[in-house]
């Protein structure tokens, strides 16, 4: 039987392991089949994290899943997950009402570590639901905006109703302090912006490869293109960090199911650099 998790005591560090209580305090529908949910702690508390890394997500009664956090860094009394209704457990949690009450482990994995990326120029790159794992880091740059050069925002989504954060993305260009080019693989009768592969985006991007900190999140064969387009303009694949979220299950390295080779990408990962994916990423059935 599966129950409620009290919130942590003050006096006591929280052990990621150990599932809390949050409450639902909002709901957004982002697209047709994904939305995106406000979590408070039960009684109170903060939960941290770093840009990049994930939460177990538990419905209760349901099951339990990894979940990317979308939400901002630097605000800790409020989590957000951006969820898309793929199975039993991820579409109770995206149809989670205002009120319900949902248990959160973690936070789990390596993040992107924005602060490696200071001084440098940057390159985002977004394919569909990996817009939510890049979304903190967006925020944690704009929070600190003159710590970096150049920042590019290349976003590809299928179709245009299925784009996330379109509200954000024209708030941000129209703050100038992002570049950001955005594109869809169909268009319809609403859309008059660019169609085509979101790795096309990078020739109109500017930055200079000698300085230059790529993170890219979405579909594997996106993320390969994407890299490889990168390190053929020059910059390093050591500079470069890509975020593999495959099968994962467990959150600790234990199952299995997420093992790529030697990686354990819910432990090691889900954000690794280029220079140890590149010759993993070829690899047939890897």
């Amino acid at each position: 039987m599966t129950t409620q998790a009290s919130p942590p005591r003050p006096d006591r560090p929280v052990d990621p392991m150990v599932p809390r209580t949050f409450v639902v305090t909002r709901r957004r529908q982002d697209t047709p089949d994904t939305a995106t949910i406000w979590l408070e702690p039960d009684g109170g508390g903060e939960f941290a994290f770093t840009a990049g890394q994930f939460t177990m997500l538990q419905a209760f009664g349901i099951g339990e899943v990894p979940i990317s956090i979308s939400g901002d860094p630097r605000i800790t009394s409020v989590l957000q997950h951006t969820v898309r209704d793929a199975g039993a457990v991820s579409r109770a949690l995206a149809m989670s009402r205002t009120g319900t009450r949902l248990g959160v482990r973690g936070p789990f994995g390596a993040g992107w570590d924005v602060d490696r990326a200071r001084g440098h120029d940057v390159v985002i790159v977004a394919g569909g639901i990996g817009m939510a794992p890049l979304r903190p880091a967006v925020l944690q740059i704009a929070a600190d905006r003159d710590s970096f050069g150049e920042v590019n925002l290349l976003y590809g989504a299928r179709t245009p109703a299925e784009m996330l954060f379109a509200g954000e993305l024209l708030s941000w260009a129209a703050e100038r302090w992002i570049n950001i080019q955005v594109t869809v693989d169909r268009a319809d009768d609403t859309w008059h912006g660019r169609v085509g592969l979101v790795t096309a985006l990078l020739e109109r991007a500017t930055f200079d490869p000698s300085r230059t900190s790529g993170l890219i999140c979405g579909p594997e064969v996106m993320m390969r293109h994407a890299a490889v387009a990168l390190r053929d303009r020059g910059v390093a694949a050591s500079d470069l960090r890509l975020s593999m979220e495959r099968n994962m299950k467990c959150g600790i390295g234990l199952c299995g199911h997420c093992q790529l080779r030697e990686l354990f990408i819910c432990h090691d990962g889900p954000v690794l650099g280029y220079d140890v994916l590149a010759p993993l990423m070829t690899q047939v059935e890897l």
